[in-house]
């Protein structure tokens, strides 16, 4: 049989949408990196119609149900509607089948999340347990791929949502997430860990080497208190916190995770 060479075409950077669309980095946050409803980012009823009518829809209904036989569509659709709710949250198997309406088991919810990365839509992060080990069986972060899909659900203006404190700093940290994913190369795995209130939002691995990173949405101390306790547990290269102080939103989104795995 043939041979091929796989291309893996993710969602548009930063850069690209600043260059392309003359994105701010406050838009790129809102709107993302989706090139399609860029020129509707001044009208919001238009743009959350194109999000939802020809990104959304379409990416559920066609991309991911052609891929494979889904058992359970309805719960699929839930699974969607949680993981843009919920992103930059841990939430247990079983918190989730609890929320959700049509009952399905933990293995099912585990693969369908694994679905929606597939099509760039969604993922579900697992908890970094060391070195050797890569814990599936953890309460997953779910992270959207693309903040718009977050935004783009929510009834959030951009303006309103700028103003919420809370909202944006969800989305701060989803964009860190949702970069790392679609920027790392083959072997570069995306986690996060936590143990007790100590908390690393990611942790980044390649070979032996082990990155945590640490998310500031505002003006707050450059130093993170689970550094430390991160640093104690495991071997670390070392660890890096974006904005507050460290590394700035900007510069971080302007380098593929790969840069920042290799930084010393």
């Amino acid at each position: 049989m043939g041979r091929f060479l796989p291309l893996r075409v993710t969602h548009w950077t930063y850069e690209e949408m600043s260059k392309g669309f003359g994105f701010s980095l406050d838009e790129y946050l809102y709107y993302g990196g989706y090139p399609g409803p860029a020129s509707f980012r001044d009208n919001s009823r238009l743009w959350k119609g194109y999000m939802a009518g020809s990104i959304i829809a379409p990416a559920i209904d066609r991309d991911l149900l052609a891929m494979t036989r889904v058992d359970k569509p309805a719960l699929l659709r839930q699974l969607v509607d949680a993981a843009f709710n919920l992103s930059g949250q841990i939430v247990s198997y079983n918190k989730l089948l609890g929320q959700l309406q049509d009952a399905g088991n933990t293995t099912t919810l585990a693969r369908y999340l694994d679905l929606l990365s597939h099509v760039g839509l969604a993922t579900g992060l697992s908890k970094y347990s060391g070195p050797h080990i890569r814990n599936r069986a953890s309460s997953p972060k779910l992270n959207v791929l693309n903040t718009s899909l977050m935004t783009g659900v929510s009834t959030y203006t951009f303006y309103e949502a700028r103003n919420d404190r809370t909202f944006w700093g969800r989305i701060v940290e989803s964009a860190i997430g949702a970069h790392l994913v679609n920027t790392a190369g083959p072997g570069i795995d995306v986690h996060y860990w936590r143990d007790g209130n100590a908390e690393m939002d990611f942790v980044l691995k390649g070979g032996p080497r082990v990155v945590g990173i640490e998310v500031k949405s505002g003006a707050a101390p450059k130093h993170a208190k689970g550094i430390d306790k991160f640093r104690a547990k495991y071997a670390v290269d070392h660890c890096l916190v974006v904005g507050g102080g460290g590394v700035p939103l900007d510069e971080f989104l302007s380098e593929p995770a790969e840069h920042w795995l290799r930084q010393e």
